[in-house]
């Protein structure tokens, strides 16, 4: 019997399409800095929103901040791959950068909300679906007081929304913490499940 032959034992794996989800405030901006400064070559979608920019928000970089209008003629052109209202403001995802950086080789990443993520669901199955939660319904609370961004109302609202939201929690392949100080860790288990996922047996198919 020879050895010589060099050919992989182990077809190559294929890219990923990661959808980050979770409860508004759960650190999810965060985890995507953490991700951009890590070891992994990750191609980091970034959403269209018609939502105020916020202190310290760059366009093209958190988010592309649009007009309701342009956003609009996004979705008449059908140039995103989800869209959604959330709170009175509209998001979505440009579906050719991702699509770009799928046939490169790359691994994707996006952060929707759970309809967002329910949208991607039925359309490409074979995406990883990853759910951040807090890990009390009171540290939630805490984190949204102090964006300060929130009237009593809208926080209201969306604690209302969480507990909604997690009613979705079984739709999602995994769940991540954020526990308080530990961004890092939170950091670390999404690099864990995309390596994981890169030893599966039966392999993710995308057609994106």
């Amino acid at each position: 019997m020879s050895l010589e032959n060099s050919s992989p034992l182990a077809p190559p794996p294929l890219p990923l399409l990661v959808v980050l989800s979770g409860l508004s405030g759960a650190g999810k901006d965060a985890v995507l800095a953490g991700l951009r400064l890590s070891d992994i070559p990750l191609h980091i979608s970034i959403s269209a929103t018609t939502r105020p920019r916020r202190a310290g928000e760059k366009d093209g970089f958190d988010y592309h901040f649009v007009t309701t209008a342009r956003f609009q003629e996004l979705i008449d052109r059908g140039e995103l791959l989800e869209w959604a209202n959330v709170y009175g403001n509209y998001y979505g995802i440009p579906a050719e950068p991702v699509r770009r950086a799928l046939q490169a080789g790359k691994d994707v990443i996006v952060k929707i909300d759970v309809q967002g993520a329910a949208t991607i669901k039925k359309i490409l199955p074979g995406a990883v679906f990853i759910f951040m939660v807090t890990p009390y319904m009171e540290e939630l609370e805490k984190r949204l007081k102090q964006r300060r961004t929130e009237t009593s109302d809208t926080l209201e609202l969306r604690l209302k929304t969480a507990a909604e939201e997690m009613r979705h929690l079984p739709m999602f392949d995994y769940v991540v913490v954020n526990h308080p100080g530990e961004i890092n860790q939170a950091v670390a288990d999404i690099v864990a499940i995309i390596k994981a996922e890169k030893c599966r047996i039966a392999r993710r198919e995308l057609s994106v």
